[in-house]
């Protein structure tokens, strides 16, 4: 009877996953309670939990408040019980960091990306990996990684990130091989938002969220019922090209007019040099070689009258676009993270009044604009939770029966 038992069998791992998805969700819980949520019957939780105990996923830890009858026992996630690696490469350095199952960030090392791209952008992943491996974190059972670019999660290939020259990388199997250990690939803007959505803010686990990351590009996080989003082929949120002006300046794509070459930091940044001569009352007009994000931030504070206009235009740019998103998405809660963060919330206000401005009123005023809590951190954190959120069977050492 090889259909029944292998029935059973996916049956016990499904309620074996459920109880420890309720575990992961609270941060200490009983075994009636869990029974309650998952509606599963107490002995089966019982046998599950046991299970989970054995494994080191979960302990004891001691007795709750009685509301009538026997205190309950209270179970925690055993949060070092296992590690994983995640890494962001969508800065201007490649950070990779062990993350523990609480997303504790246990050590982090840096490397400098220096306009490095192609085999070389490889070796440094290699490096960084080489040195997170050896340092004694056991047991690590994955590798998450948050990329620029166009990614097949599915298949884990880099399809087209620009900035590092990669074009049908398949850099998954690559470091599989390499390190013998599961890896998934994500779109950084994709695991930024997973990093947000699963560590950054109070939503249930079946909510919904749009992340967008604001650096030298855009790009969207999708989350709908708890789930990250990608689209037929793995490119859902691909915002920051999308043609917002006709006859634009040139994008890294190729087109003109991107919502990247409006709405960026680098754009502001570009924009702000090439309007100084307009400006000659402006403190950035002095040496506009000299202008960076930095100093466009500092005129801004100071209510410079160049800074107004290109910090500005990009909130109007980027509202008009996430105007599009909640029109199509309807999603309530919108989190904005990223180098455009320094501006701070007389620029998130003003993204929210062109929001609000190019979409249907009621639903503007549904939706929740806000930064993000967690800065290069939650594409770390996401990259390497995205293993989990998909399965959890990573998580066990040791066969099921």
């Amino acid at each position: 009877m090889p259909h029944t038992k292998a029935t059973h069998q996916q049956t016990k791992l499904l309620n074996r996953d459920l109880v420890l998805k309720m575990i992961f969700e609270h941060d200490e819980i009983s075994r009636a309670e869990v029974a309650r949520l998952t509606k599963l019957t107490r002995a089966t939780v019982s046998d599950m939990v046991a299970s989970l105990i054995g494994e080191g996923l979960v302990e004891e830890i001691g007795f709750g408040s009685s509301i009538g009858g026997k205190a309950p026992i209270l179970l925690r996630l055993v949060a070092d019980s296992r590690y994983l690696i995640g890494l962001n490469l969508g800065q201007d350095k490649f950070i990779g960091a062990v993350v523990n199952l609480r997303g504790e960030i246990k050590e982090t090392i840096e490397m400098p990306v220096d306009g490095i791209d192609g085999e070389e952008a490889l070796q440094l992943v290699y490096h960084i990996l080489d040195q997170l491996t050896g340092k004694g974190w056991q047991p690590l059972v994955g590798i998450g990684i948050g990329t620029p670019g166009l990614v097949n999660t599915q298949e884990g290939v880099v399809v087209n990130a620009v900035n590092l020259d990669w074009r049908d990388l398949p850099l998954a199997s690559l470091l599989e091989a390499r390190y013998n250990l599961p890896v998934s690939i994500l779109n950084d803007s994709q695991a930024t938002a997973i990093g947000e959505f699963v560590y950054g803010r109070t939503l249930s686990s079946d909510g919904s969220l749009i992340v967008i990351t604001a650096r030298h590009g855009i790009g969207a996080g999708i989350l709908i019922s708890g789930r990250l989003f990608q689209g037929d082929g793995g490119g859902a949120g691909e915002i920051g090209h999308v043609v917002v002006q006709e006859n634009g300046s040139l994008c890294r794509c190729g087109k003109h007019g991107c919502l990247e070459t409006l709405a960026s930091a680098s754009a502001v940044v570009r924009r702000a040099r090439a309007l100084a001569g307009d400006y000659p009352g402006s403190s950035l007009a002095a040496s506009s070689s000299a202008i960076t994000l930095d100093t466009v931030r500092q005129a801004w504070d100071a209510q410079d009258p160049l800074a107004e206009q290109v910090v500005l235009d990009s909130a109007r740019y980027l509202g008009a676009s996430l105007a599009g998103l909640i029109s199509v998405l309807n999603i309530h809660r919108i989190v904005i993270t990223g180098d455009m963060e320094c501006f701070g919330k007389r620029w998130l206000q003003a993204v929210g009044e062109s929001m609000t401005a190019h979409a249907l009123a009621r639903m503007a005023q549904e939706t929740i604009l806000e930064f993000g809590t967690l800065n290069f951190k939650a594409c770390i954190l996401g990259a390497s939770a995205y293993m989990l959120l998909e399965s959890y069977s990573l998580l066990f050492l040791n066969p099921a029966e």
